[in-house]
């Protein structure tokens, strides 16, 4: 497997770190701290000590150096240990906690709450482009996605069935998260059409013939798990009446192309337009995580049907971005674009293709996707680039 400079920076004190298993929060934390005590919770033999007896994690502290740095790694394993952290930065605060997760399920309540303001909360995300430099292939990232595990593997649709059947499924089962693993495999399938969409929970019951109850249960795990993310329309200062649902994705292009089932009625271009668009998504929740943090994204939707994909706005951007899978630009692509200028002529406009051509078209930058993956940065002031 390569070794990746990944844009996730350290915040230089206590803190979670979350994000989906195999996005290389390990890998950059052992590359990073490579003298820290690192506690692994996956290990079997590692948990039943600690989860036998917790306040172990006293004894094993003090026997490091003034000022060491302790990784407790997947700590929702053992969210008890909480407790004994806590316990531990309020006496002996020279030692510096890091604690990773790819669940919140468990920490919730207790965990993160417990340590409010002792340790911040940072999110580790799947490659973005310019972490494979010219390794990156859009092609490629649209069926196989940009999780680290599956992107370095030498198999990677491989890995990526393994990782959807062994870590979303097993994990989920191992978890007791449901009764019917039947049913959540059918919700799996049926919310996977959800993708890039305003999420409606009756519908999606309806498709995998489950409860809506059930239905916002098993998306609640989706989220817990990291594995999804909702984003809320953009309603400030509104002229139009606006949808109401948030939009669903899955939080990996490839992890959504695995999850779609593909047949003879089934569209490529329906399937491909979703996988861009949610890598694209990926991109920008990486890029506000590593980078301007006060910034966060939304979509904008009319009641009539006029819609934008993205919404960047905080204290220092306001962009918005639609993206098509398309090889050309077609006046009625830039509709939504327009319309949302009328109400918002501060904004900035960006519009997303599957060609080669740098245009400016009525003042709307239209730029190839994969030219635009290849430049954004956490340091770029804007997703804009000059």
């Amino acid at each position: 497997m390569a070794k990746r400079s990944r844009f996730f920076h350290d915040p230089n004190q206590s803190f979670f770190l979350f994000g989906p298993r195999g996005t290389g929060k390990s890998t950059w934390l052992k590359t990073t701290f490579p003298t820290a005590l690192f506690i692994d919770l996956l290990d079997p033999e590692t948990f039943r000590t600690y989860s036998a007896r917790p306040e172990r994690l006293k004894e094993a502290v003090k026997g490091q150096s003034f000022g060491s740095t302790v990784v407790i790694d997947e700590v929702q394993k053992l969210p008890g240990l909480l407790d004994v952290v806590h316990l531990i930065m309020e006496k002996s605060p020279q030692y510096r906690f890091i604690l990773t997760g790819s669940s919140s399920r468990k920490l919730k309540q207790s965990g993160v709450d417990l340590l409010a303001g002792r340790a911040i909360v940072k999110t580790m995300h799947p490659f973005m482009a310019m972490e494979l430099e010219e390794s990156f292939s859009l092609e490629e990232s649209l069926i196989t996605g940009l999780v680290p595990l599956v992107a370095d593997s030498s198999h990677p649709l491989q890995t990526l069935r393994s990782y959807i059947s062994i870590y979303i499924q097993e994990e989920v089962k191992q978890e007791g998260l449901v009764r019917n693993i039947g049913d959540f495999n059918r919700f799996l399938e049926a919310i996977s059409f959800s993708h890039g969409s305003a999420l409606n929970v009756t519908e999606v019951g309806r498709e995998c013939q489950v409860n809506r109850k059930t239905v916002e249960g098993y998306i609640s795990i989706l989220e817990d798990l990291l594995l999804s993310f909702k984003i809320d329309v953009f309603s400030k200062r509104a002229k139009r009446i606006l949808v109401a649902h948030p939009k669903f994705y899955f939080f990996d292009a490839g992890v959504f192309r695995a999850l779609c089932p593909a047949g003879p009625i089934d569209s490529p271009s329906d399937i491909g337009g979703g996988a861009l668009e949610g890598l694209i998504a990926q991109h920008l929740r990486a890029w506000i995580a590593y980078g301007d943090e006060n910034c966060k994204l939304y979509f904008w939707r009319t009641k009539s049907g006029t819609e934008v994909d993205f919404i960047l706005y905080g204290e220092n951007i306001f962009t918005a971005v639609e993206v098509k899978n398309s090889t050309r630009v077609d006046n009625k692509m830039l509709r939504g674009l327009r319309t949302f200028r009328e109400d918002y002529p501060e904004a900035s406009l960006l519009f997303l293709y599957r060609g080669k051509d740098r245009l400016v078209i009525d003042g709307i930058l239209c730029m190839p996707s994969d030219e635009f993956l290849a430049q954004l940065t956490p340091e770029s002031a804007s997703i804009i680039p000059d």
